[in-house]
Parts: structure tokens; sequence; C-alpha cells
């Protein structure tokens, strides 16, 4: 067998051999992460309860969710444990990171708007443009068509039907 022939089923066992160990690694942190609970810990599941770390056992976690409320899970349900700021911050609602007042955005935009008066005076001195569609027969030929053009107009909106609120007439 030559090497030209063998290439496709190495790329593909190498293929393979990759994902699993990222795979392994993934799990692997996951595990680590779960060991390094203590009680204290801020943790959310992997059904999205937010719970405090009360008792550490082999396989199981004793969590507080609230007050009174004790939940006991397996370490495989905890989904991630949280630093106390950012537990804080999903449970409790408490920022720390706020640098000052002035950095933030302010509730409406009126103030990032630009109040020069030059771009008003500029704006006022566009024309109109009309934007209504014209078909070819109601463009006027000449002068004597736009008078034409006016008396055609008034009779064409008295020909159409003329549109109603419904009244009792369809009930």
């Amino acid at each position: 067998m030559s090497l030209l022939t063998l290439l496709p089923f190495i790329v593909l066992i190498g293929a393979m051999f990759l994902m699993t160990r990222s795979a392994k690694k993934k799990q692997q942190q996951a595990v680590d992460m779960r060991n390094q609970m203590q009680p204290g810990s801020g943790i959310r599941t992997i059904g999205g309860i937010y719970a405090t770390v009360k008792e550490v056992n082999e396989d199981t976690v004793l969590v507080d969710a609230g007050p009174g409320v004790e939940l006991l899970f397996a370490k495989n349900a905890i989904g991630a444990v949280l630093s106390d700021d950012e537990y804080n911050r999903v449970v409790h609602g408490i920022e720390h990171d706020l640098k000052s007042d002035a950095d933030l955005v302010p509730d409406d935009a009126s103030s990032l708007t630009e109040t020069d008066d030059s771009a008003a005076d500029a704006g006022a001195d566009d024309k109109s443009v009309d934007l209504g569609k014209k078909d070819a027969a109601d463009e006027p030929a000449g002068d004597d068509a736009q008078a034409d053009d006016t008396s055609a107009a008034e009779s064409k909106t008295d020909a159409e039907p003329k549109k109603t609120d419904g009244g009792s007439e369809a009930k």
C-alpha cells in the first residue's frame, strides 16, 4: 500500500484524536471547578438556579437557595462556580465596578445630538422634493397641456368610487 492511500485514514484518526482531546480537557476543567467549591461560594446550577454552597460532600452539594430553602444537588448539576462580585451582581443587583458618574450614558439622547444653529440653517435652504409617482400619461406636453391635465385629474377622481367608513349598508 502506498502512503497516498493511507493519508485520508491518518487525517481522520488525527481529527478524532484532537476532538476527543478537547472534550476531555473541558470535562477535566469542569471537574476541577466543582472540586474547588467551598462553603460560602456562589454557584449556578445547570438548571439556572443561583444559590450559596452550604456543604460539599463527595458526590453531592447542599446549597442555600433562599431564606429557609436548602437544596441537595449532585456535583455534576453545578454549572458554574461564580466569583463573589458576579454572584452579588446577579442575585442582589449590586455593582462594584462603577468608575464614576461622569462615564455613565445619559437616559435621553438629546445631549448627544448636535445643538449648533448652523446645522439648522443649512437644512432650511433645501428645497422640498416631490416624491409622488407620475405616470407618462400625466406628464404635460406643454403650457396648454397643463390646464387640460388638471381637468383630467378632476374627472378621474370623480369616476373613482368614494371610500366610506363602512356605513350601515354593509351590515
